[in-house]
């Protein structure tokens, strides 16, 4: 069912007509509706896709292009109070919107206090149809967002819910308390990139306006309330000088390559019995007029019908329809392990000091290493090889733990077990390359594959003399492919050319060696040994029994 209104708006002294087309699902039911779920245990997001796809793809809304106004920033700073008065704008029939002096505030749930009210992310039930100036109709969302930096949330988990209402949003008002610090800009810095990593490769911005509005302004006499002073403030505040630091470049740079369109509305303090009365229940006799007067001006600013930004993706315009498929597809990607974990400042800077400190650990460790079986040293016994590497070891852990670093014990701890690892791994590479210097283990590859050619040769021999032809046939065989395997594999070795033919041969020798020729070589040597042992103690009794029957005789 559709019901048209009227809104009634004073533009340079006069009065001009806005058309609206509302739809009312029912307006005693209408109400604000989670859409994205927080798990506040395991730190994770779900998409209630029933609840939206309730909401956008009702029959009369669902072809229609969609207009995503959303509220982002830090818990406790009125983002749900702002909405409401939204609300009452998308509602009203005439010129005094905001509604009476006595009228408590109803729409998006809120409160006073210190407490996190908003969870997750919230859209109004109700979608409202507008027509715009050129005849268009448009579907307007309202969304709410649990606020940033609270003592429940992690930085990935403000990241999540500050990008997926960025990248779903074609208005994003960046909610912000008496100023814009540069913390507060890295932080817009960090979680549009995280949402940016997150959207297909694209060319273009990848996102459409962002307003900052600032809450609570003190310096009117600097910058006037409104969208004039918020735009030379922010001119200022954003500008990128050629003698700042790179750090504050980047982030200005980053920013104003993510939005098509960047704004400032600087807002007014809402009065004392606002801030502190625990009864306040929204009525305008309860608040200043000026902030009263800035509310009369920013809610058109971003609702008006020609003021309205219909929500685009990769320059093409997205329905209510679309924006159901974009919001699973996006809630999909920030569920998996594809992106990187969004970090705070400190647990980075940790991180950075530790990896550090185990860089020059490994250094320190490869140096020693060098010194004693480097690309120019000798072959070295294998037992003062692993000798060396426990000593050098040693001290490069005790270079790790003596390297002043952030994080604690047990965060340290973590990286100097990944120290410890690496080193092992680096040792195992040492020692390879030592037992490559040792000449008979170079030759063992060709030795393999002569004592096969010898075998076969004597087999085929044998096996030919006494009649065996098909035997003869066989060892012929497998030695002329032993003799090709030699040939190959020294043309390899002297043109570095065909090095996985190389490395094939090898493994084939060494299997060939350690599986056969080395058990019965050792084996012929352990009889050899016993035989020659035997024979000496046969010699020996035999010498003495001779000596002993000629002092008998004598």
């Amino acid at each position: 069912m559709t019901q048209t209104h009227a809104w009634q708006k004073k533009a340079s002294g006069s009065f001009s007509s806005l058309n609206y087309d509302v739809d009312i699902l029912n307006e005693e039911k209408a109400g604000p509706v989670q859409i994205v779920l927080a798990n506040e245990d395991e730190h994770s997001f779900e998409l209630d896709s029933a609840a939206l796809e309730k909401i956008l793809l009702q029959d009369h809304v669902k072809d229609l292009n969609v207009v995503v106004v959303s509220v982002a920033g830090a818990f406790r700073k009125g983002k749900s109070f702002l909405l409401d008065f939204m609300l009452r704008y998308m509602h009203s029939q005439g010129d005094s919107w905001m509604g009476g002096d006595e009228e408590p505030l109803t729409g998006f749930t809120w409160r006073g206090g210190c407490e996190r009210e908003t969870t997750g992310i919230q859209a109004w039930s109700e979608v409202f149809v507008v027509n715009k100036p050129d005849g268009s109709k448009v579907a307007v969302l309202l969304v709410d967002t649990q606020g940033a930096f609270d003592s429940q949330s992690t930085i990935k988990d403000c990241a999540t819910v500050f990008a997926l209402s960025t990248m779903t949003s074609s208005v994003q008002v960046y909610n912000l308390s008496q100023n814009v610090q540069e913390d507060d800009l890295q932080h817009l810095q960090l979680f549009t990139e995280y949402g940016r990593l997150a959207m297909e490769e694209i060319t273009q911005k990848p996102f459409q306006s962002l307003m900052f509005l600032i809450r609570d302004w003190s310096y009117p006499y600097e910058h006037g309330y409104g969208l004039e002073g918020g735009k030379k403030f922010l001119e200022k505040r954003l500008q990128v000088k050629q003698n700042q630091h790179e750090e504050l470049q980047n982030v200005r740079k980053h920013i104003h390559s993510c939005f098509s369109s960047i704004s400032c509305f600087l807002m007014p303090h809402p009065g004392l019995k606002v801030a502190t009365n625990p009864y306040f229940d929204g009525r305008l006799r309860d608040i200043d007029g000026d902030f009263k007067s800035g509310l009369a001006k920013l809610v058109p600013l971003l609702l008006a019908p020609e003021q309205l930004v219909e929500k685009e993706i990769g320059g093409n315009k997205v329905t209510c329809r679309d924006l159901v498929e974009y919001f699973k597809a996006y809630i999909k990607i920030y569920q998996g392990e594809e992106l990187p974990h969004p970090k705070s400042m400190l647990q980075a800077t940790a991180e950075a000091n530790n990896l550090t400190a185990v860089a020059g650990a490994k250094d320190l460790y490869s140096k020693n290493m060098e010194k004693v079986c480097g690309g120019d040293k000798p072959y070295i016994a294998p037992a003062d090889l692993e000798r060396c590497h426990a000593e050098f070891r040693e001290h490069s852990v005790h270079f790790f733990r003596s390297v002043k670093k952030m994080g604690g014990e047990e965060f340290c701890q973590r990286y100097q077990s990944q120290l410890e690892s690496e080193l092992d791994e680096a040792f195992t590479n040492f020692s390879k390359h030592n037992e490559g210097k040792n000449i008979f283990y170079a030759a063992r590859t060709p030795a393999t594959l002569f004592a096969v050619m010898f075998v076969t040769y004597v087999v085929s021999g044998v096996t030919g003399f006494i009649g065996l032809s098909t035997l003869a046939a066989l060892a012929n065989l497998i030695m002329g492919v032993a003799l090709l395997s030699l040939c190959t594999w020294a043309y390899v070795k002297y043109s570095g050319e065909f090095r996985e033919v190389g490395t094939m041969i090898d493994l084939v020798a060494e299997t060939l060696w350690e599986q056969v020729l080395k058990p019965v070589s050792e084996h012929y040597m352990e009889d050899n040994v016993r035989q020659t042992v035997v024979n000496s103690i046969k010699a020996s009794l035999t010498e003495q029994a001779a000596q002993h029957t000629k002092l008998k005789t004598h």
